[in-house]
């Protein structure tokens, strides 16, 4: 996939801790986003070299596939260690290189408590960068260039194996089959029916035949919630306003 150039921006940042988080948590929100014409790039944090199965090439192979189907704009991986995510300088400046780069009007994220440490810490990382990089008085520099603060106007945090109380649901009916074939895309990860390439890796979590089913009966609970057939789920860090209830009208 192509890097943005320092004066463009997106409207929708997607940051994840390992290839193949985004597409499971929110892929169709990303692909409802993009049919309507908006930009949205997604960073992973890690290649996902301590995976049970395939390798960091592969998930790479995998990763520009799936960004394919979704048609997002931009997808690039920071390389930060599997396993090793932590809120060090490091790291903070890296991500906060990435906000100020493609200075989104949202940004979607892992929550705080998750079955993976990875997603824990990707969170907190987050938030640390988010708020470092909003300070004029932090540097960053990106391709030569002194980098301007900036923080996005909106954070939210997508769901991933453990549940919490939404603050707001996305209807992804119309983008089911191809967040699907997104995340079935990664086929060393996930079971794809007719494929046994890998059936001699070791089983997952994620690489049982039950899992598909799974994430099926999930989007339709969370769809039958606000009376469609698929959505995904999100909640705000920060109280959501509106302007009037004429909105809902």
């Amino acid at each position: 996939m192509s890097t943005i150039e320092h004066h463009d921006t997106v409207d929708i940042l997607v940051i994840a801790a390992h290839p193949d988080d985004a597409e499971l948590s929110c892929g169709g929100t990303i692909r409802s986003a993009v049919l309507a014409g908006k930009r949205v790039a997604i960073v992973d944090c890690t290649r996902g070299e301590l995976g049970s199965r395939g390798t960091p090439e592969l998930r790479k192979t995998e990763a520009d596939r799936a960004a394919r189907v979704l048609g997002v704009q931009f997808r690039e991986n920071l390389s930060l260690p599997d396993g090793k995510i932590d809120s060090s300088e490091a790291h903070v400046e890296a991500v906060v290189r990435t906000f100020r780069h493609y200075r989104p009007k949202i940004l979607l994220f892992p929550p705080a408590r998750d079955r993976h440490p990875d997603h824990e810490q990707t969170h907190n990382l987050v938030r640390r960068a988010l708020f470092m990089s909003g300070l004029p008085k932090l540097k960053s520099m990106h391709n030569g260039q002194t980098q301007k603060p900036y923080r996005p106007g909106r954070t939210f945090c997508y769901m991933q194996t453990y549940e919490f109380e939404p603050a707001f649901y996305v209807d992804i009916s119309a983008y089911y089959e191809d967040k699907i074939q997104a995340v079935q895309a990664y086929s060393s990860q996930f079971h794809v029916p007719g494929n046994t390439e890998f059936d001699d890796e070791p089983q997952t979590f994620i690489s049982r035949p039950e899992f598909s089913g799974f994430l099926e009966a999930r989007s339709r609970y969370f769809g039958a919630k606000i009376g469609v057939t698929y959505a995904e789920a999100f909640y705000s860090i920060e109280p959501i306003g509106i302007p009037n209830i004429q909105v809902f009208l």
